[in-house]
């Protein structure tokens, strides 16, 4: 039992956070630790981000067909591209937050790079490495990039909806302050929000009565993201061109990204002291082109929609079938006889009685 205490243990009070809706007449108590494994937590944020990444292969495994890709073509695909992610997820977030890495002297606290378990992650790094490695792949294993880019945004939007309630559970990734309905409060709230100069006492014990509260962004995004999810999935059904979901999730969730990042309190920025928010800008930009790329590809096919991927492979499937069939019916004929015409072969006595009979 001892054994078993040392290597599983549930975590303690210390990691729980209070948070309220008292407009909703909600309340939790959260604890961002799930499981203490070998004394090392196991926190629900992971939990929750693994659990979005296998639902989106699931489900993406299932709707392949309709873009020309099949489960192994997911599955060899994701080696290479979860590593990559889990890497420029992190990278991403420290290339804007520099300072905070680096040691008195100007070098790199290493350790802190590494530390996965503070919560510096970053989405557009996963995003932008995934880009990269599928673009890779789908050249080296001649794969439609459009094709599989359609295919792999249904997995962006479950990973983004589901991977947001991770955020919940470290009480992160909250907005300004207000007072709508819908408003979310928490002593920890209460001390982040004083304690980076976005309210004053007042506004301190007015976010502990609930009074006052801050935006639940990530609830925000994950709705944004459950709604993209829904008009993709339609779209793919009937898209005209290979691409056209791709262009879509680029403006939507830019498009959502860009007025969700100007309420957090928590983004990056440009450069110290700057006023620009890094997410903002580049979700505003990326929407901004796809949208004018999407009204423009929407518009060329109008009339005439352009030849899909999943269409040309069953067409070569097809052709290759065909072949096959050929080959097989020509195995089939019956072998040419060898006597000489005019000639029968000789028959014994007791086969032509039975002839004749």
């Amino acid at each position: 039992m001892g054994f078993l205490q040392n290597l599983i243990a549930l975590p303690g009070p210390e990691t729980v956070q209070s948070v309220s809706f008292p407009g909703l007449g909600l309340e939790f108590d959260l604890n961002r630790v799930a499981i203490i494994i070998l004394g090392r937590p196991i926190y629900w944020y992971g939990i929750i981000i693994v659990s979005g990444l296998i639902l989106a292969v699931i489900l993406c495994s299932r709707w392949g067909k309709r873009f020309g890709i099949t489960e192994d073509n997911i599955i060899d695909m994701m080696l290479f591209a979860v590593p990559a992610a889990l890497v420029a997820i992190r990278a991403y977030y420290v290339i804007f937050n520099l300072s905070y890495f680096q040691n008195a002297d100007g070098s790199m606290n290493w350790g802190k790079v590494l530390n996965y378990g503070d919560g510096g992650l970053a989405i557009y790094g996963a995003i932008i490495s995934s880009a990269i490695v599928l673009l890779i792949f789908c050249k080296v294993k001649r794969l439609s990039f459009l094709a599989f880019a359609d295919l792999g945004v249904h997995g962006l939007f479950i990973g983004q909806l589901i991977g947001r309630w991770g955020n919940f559970m470290n009480v992160e990734a909250f907005g300004s302050a207000t007072a709508l309905p819908w408003r979310m409060c928490g002593p920890t709230i209460a001390q982040y929000m004083a304690y980076n100069g976005y309210v004053d006492e007042a506004g301190y014990e007015a976010i502990l009565s609930g009074s006052l509260g801050v935006h639940p962004t990530f609830f925000y995004e994950s709705a944004w993201n459950l709604a993209g999810l829904f008009m993709v999935y339609f779209m793919g059904k009937k898209r005209r061109f290979d691409g056209q979901c791709f262009l879509f999730y680029v403006f939507w969730y830019g498009l959502g990204r860009a007025w969700i990042e100007g309420l957090r309190t928590d983004s990056l920025y440009l450069y110290v002291g700057s006023t620009i928010r890094v997410s903002q800008l580049l979700a505003a930009l990326s929407a901004l082109a796809a949208g004018i790329v999407l009204l423009w590809a929407l518009r060329a096919t109008r009339k005439v929609p352009m030849e899909l991927f999943v269409d040309r492979r069953a067409a070569q499937t097809a052709r290759a079938g065909a072949q096959e069939e050929s080959v097989s019916q020509l195995g089939e004929e019956e072998p040419i006889s060898s006597v000489p015409a005019g000639e029968e072969e000789e028959k014994t006595p007791d086969e032509t009685e039975k002839r004749e009979e």
